[in-house]
């Protein structure tokens, strides 16, 4: 009966330490569950332990823990019962309800036209496959087909850059994790945003960096903190995202850029900018590489294609100045992940050569125009975001309990963001990023943003005294 499920301790049994080498570790904790599940560890109605409880016990903050079970809820195998607790379910109860709004990706990934186009680069690969060593090893830098097509997709942001600068990534994270491993020591500090990429943080966490959140105003990072900052900490590397912010949607203006440059130049600080959204923006300043010179601080400049096109497309790329030698980034790559997949390099090339990833870019541009205009008239102010961006941030008022807003919206098959994933700040500001791209239609769009809008109004409104006698 429901009342003795409730009652029924946690299973405990499936719990298991992470591995050295297991990869993330909220999907290292949803494959723990997943098999207990599939060996019979953890049976159909066995309660698992609260999230908090499993975040101490794995030693992990909640948002890893609500990130795991988002995973297992989406393989069909959970039930949630709100404050009576997590069950494995009796049944599949995987449906087509769930919606993702916690990951920043393209919004035409379920359509026929990305298939299309999918197909119409897959013809290209026999031909590539017979004239070259299309699967074999791909150390360095990238062939220089590929290095000249990414100098063609990044010239709206760059102008016209020397191809040979250009280092093929297997995605910004390993860019990113490249980067330190390659410019950076243990315990060196790196300047964030206070509120920043989830990806930096971790990378930083993981190979000892120290990262220093400097405070930002409305207009994003400021300058005179960070040349506070540069003057007490002497850090190794400023890390910048300065369009459409990650998760705050701040677009830097021309001034603040200059003036943050200006500091960077001023201690000798070399700068990873990390240029996402640049296109979608459409009105953004020109990024600060392209105003470094001789005697300004050395701008890294990082884009991908996961935020355009695809994720699964693995493809990035990172600017070296002729400042800095490239060779260290080559090794560090190397070190990490030996080479970028190259078919999908070649396949990423092929849409920039035909015009495929331009036509997909502008298509999900426009799609997301519709879905901004679609999220701004649902949820509640303040909400920050650019008219074609990916996200949007939700500032919540402190009295919103973000724990479980989160657990609820979980609950009723959404997936959100909440600040704590953005930051190493305590506590951290109470705000939730919702992405946008992930629903598969505007339909299934708005359902899960009314159903969003209808939680935080239940949280933010007064509840009832009780009087017990």
């Amino acid at each position: 009966m429901p009342s003795e499920r409730k009652l029924k301790k946690a299973n405990h049994a499936w719990m298991r330490p992470f591995e050295a080498n297991g990869g993330a570790r909220y999907i290292q904790i949803s494959k723990q569950i997943i098999g207990a599940v599939h060996d019979g560890v953890l049976l159909p109605g066995d309660r698992l332990p609260p999230q908090r409880d499993l975040a101490q016990t794995f030693g992990v903050d909640l948002t890893t823990v609500t990130r795991a079970l988002a995973e297992v809820r989406n393989a069909g195998l959970l039930d949630a019962h709100g404050a009576g607790g997590t069950f494995i379910a009796t049944h599949n109860t995987k449906d087509d309800r769930t919606v993702d709004l916690s990951m920043n990706i393209p919004p035409l990934l379920h359509t026929s036209g990305f298939t299309h186009a999918f197909a119409q680069g897959m013809q290209s690969i026999p031909a590539l496959l017979a004239s070259s060593d299309l699967m074999s090893y791909h150390v360095g830098a990238g062939n220089k087909a590929d290095r000249e097509a990414a100098a063609l997709w990044l010239k709206p942001m760059l102008g016209t850059i020397d191809s040979d600068r250009i280092v093929i990534c297997p995605g910004t994270q390993s860019a990113l994790a490249a980067w330190l491993l390659a410019y950076t020591e243990p315990e060196d500090t790196i300047v964030v945003d206070a509120l920043t990429y989830p990806g930096m943080l971790a990378a930083a966490r993981l190979m000892q960096r120290n990262i220093l959140p400097v405070e930002a105003d409305e207009h994003g990072m400021h300058p005179d903190a960070l040349a506070q900052a540069c003057k007490n900490h002497s850090p190794a590397m400023i890390y910048l995202i300065p369009t459409i912010h990650n998760p705050t949607t701040i677009t830097l203006s021309q001034e603040r850029r200059e003036a943050l440059l200006a500091v960077a130049s001023q201690h000798h600080i070399p700068i990873l900018e990390d240029d996402p959204y640049w296109l979608l923006a459409g009105d953004a300043p020109p990024p600060l590489a392209t105003m470094q010179s001789a005697r300004s601080a050395p701008v890294y400049y990082a884009s991908t294609l996961s935020k355009y096109l695809a994720p699964g497309l693995r493809t990035s790329y990172l600017v070296v100045p002729h400042s800095h030698p490239i060779e260290p980034l080559l090794d560090a790559l190397r070190s990490i992940t030996l080479m970028a997949p190259q078919p999908l390099v070649a396949l990423a090339s092929q849409w920039i050569r035909s015009g495929i990833a331009q036509d997909l870019f502008e298509k999900a541009k426009n799609e997301l125009a519709k879905r901004q205009t679609l999220a701004r008239s649902i949820l509640p102010e303040p909400l920050w975001a650019h008219p074609c961006g990916l996200h949007a941030w939700l500032a919540l008022p402190n009295k919103v309990d973000l724990y479980r807003l989160i657990q609820t919206a979980q609950e009723q098959g959404l997936g959100v963001a909440n600040a704590e994933a953005f930051t190493q700040v305590s506590p951290p500001p109470n705000g939730i990023r919702i992405s946008l791209g992930g629903a598969p239609d505007m339909r299934r769009l708005q359902t899960a943003l009314e159903k969003l809008a209808a939680i935080l109004h239940d949280q933010q409104a007064p509840r009832p005294y009780q009087t017990i006698v």
